[in-house]
């Protein structure tokens, strides 16, 4: 008999070595080595070698294989959890025996969404029953959190419990068809070596609630801690465990919450739902686009409107500049919910290709409203004419909607869906537009002047 080798594998990026190391040579992750003890089959497997050669034994399934067009796939429907925000990203709502993590920075409230979700599919009817689970806090904590949020329900069961073992009892005292845990990262399995919260201890809770939720098709919603860097913490291979991954996002300053879809294998896993958090719990918020624009009666200069896509949805934001002389031999340049680098290319690109002077000279500010975060390059357009309109002092010509991305050469470009983000604007009452040459699905009611230079656009401040 061949002696066993023992490898050692990195949790993260599955690096093997020969010798157990503190440290990851691959990826550099501290305490992400595991012993991996290699198996003769998977060895000659791997140099081509037959399983009868390699002393592996064939075993007969106790289930055979089934031809797919004979599976039925009526149990993979998704049950809407009340929360049409939620619904979105998740693709319809929940799909039986799924496991759901959902991930965020302390205090964003996902607690609080899944405390509503729970009541809300308690109040579903036919004896659907809710059990939600908490290592973090008391049950005292959360009866006062639910009394404030309005998500008291006779069919919704709470354990302040972090043992596995004794979460699994209550699935059979309680029979729920929906399970919430909180947080994957507190629970502990007695059985397993490592400290709770540690890469083996998340893994191994994680694996046995998710054979809890395909052997016994309760869907299981985990909620999960963030590290400073805005990764789900613990091992990569929990991202890869469950079916569906959302980050839970929003600005401390701002009431504004969305959940993004990262991993999705029952839907899209681009979509973005809109919540806000108040002071009586979180709620969805159907039409976005009013929290990033500013209401006013008169025109203003330096501010624009453009139409970002987060995701598969478009949403109007506003973006505003404001350009003021400065003896500062270093002109300052404030950017906030804007890419800085795009914003030193606009201005560069203005100041040499559309003879914008005196920039070199002037502090500049540059943001959006309503604490937006615009990655898009397609605000490109609308931050040219928000930044000239303030250096001329003349304000864009309201309900005027600006699409395009800028290149060096002072070129605007095309942007991807157009034509939604023309019918989103224009749904909002907006019935002019600038936008880049050749594109489709411009609605009807909306006049639009096509440019495909920055200077023709800086014309329509005239108009």
């Amino acid at each position: 008999m061949a002696k066993t080798k023992s490898l050692y594998r990195c949790s993260d990026c599955s690096h093997t070595v020969a010798k157990w190391v503190g440290r990851c040579p691959e990826c550099g992750t501290w305490g992400s080595m595991d012993e991996a003890p290699a198996q003769p089959a998977a060895v000659a497997a791997r140099t081509g070698t037959s399983l009868a050669r390699a002393g592996a034994a064939a075993v007969l399934p106790t289930t055979p294989a089934t031809p797919l067009t004979r599976i039925d796939g009526k149990a993979t429907y998704a049950k809407p959890t009340g929360i049409s925000e939620l619904d979105r990203v998740l693709g319809g709502g929940v799909v039986p025996g799924s496991v759901v993590l959902l991930a965020g920075e302390p205090g964003v409230g996902k607690s609080t969404l899944l405390l509503e979700v729970v009541h809300r599919w308690a109040q579903r009817g036919n004896d659907e029953r809710s059990l939600y689970v908490t290592g973090e806090e008391s049950a005292g904590q959360v009866r006062l959190r639910a009394e404030r949020t309005g998500s008291v329900h006779e069919r919704v069961y709470l354990a302040a419990e972090s043992d596995l073992a004794t979460i699994f009892g209550h699935v059979e005292q309680v029979k729920p068809s929906l399970l919430v845990v909180d947080s994957v990262q507190t629970m502990l399995a007695a059985d397993v070596d490592g400290v709770s919260g540690g890469v083996t201890q998340v893994r191994a809770v994680t694996s046995a609630l998710t054979s809890l939720a395909k052997s016994s098709g309760v869907p299981v919603l985990l909620i999960g801690h963030v590290t400073k860097d805005g990764a789900v913490a613990g091992p990569r291979s929990l991202e890869h465990l469950v079916d569906v991954v959302l980050h839970f996002e929003g600005d401390k300053h701002s009431t504004l919450r969305m959940v993004r879809g990262v991993k999705n294998r029952f839907g899209a896993a681009d979509e973005v739902g809109c919540f806000e958090l108040t002071e009586g719990g979180i709620v969805g918020v159907s039409d976005p686009s009013g929290l990033f624009l500013q209401h006013r009666t008169e025109e203003v200069a330096g501010t624009a409107v453009t139409v970002t896509m987060d995701g598969k949805r478009p949403l109007l934001g506003e973006v505003q500049a404001l350009v003021v002389p400065t003896q500062n031999p270093s002109p300052r340049r404030a950017v906030s919910g804007l890419d800085s680098a795009r914003v030193a290319m606009v201005l560069a690109v203005l100041e040499r290709r559309c003879n914008v002077k005196g920039l070199g000279k002037c502090d500049v500010y540059a943001s959006t409203v309503g604490g937006m975060r615009i990655t898009d390059p397609s605000a490109d357009l609308a931050l040219a004419l928000a930044v000239t309109s303030a250096v001329r002092d003349q304000p864009v010509a309201a309900g005027t909607v600006l699409l395009g991305e800028v290149g060096l050469a002072g070129e605007v470009r095309r942007v991807a869906g157009a034509g939604r983000r023309l019918a989103e604007a224009n749904r909002l009452g907006f019935t002019r537009g600038v936008i880049p040459r050749d594109v489709e699905g411009i609605p009807p009611s909306m006049k639009t002047y096509e440019v495909s230079s920055v200077g023709q656009a800086l014309m329509t401040l005239t108009r």
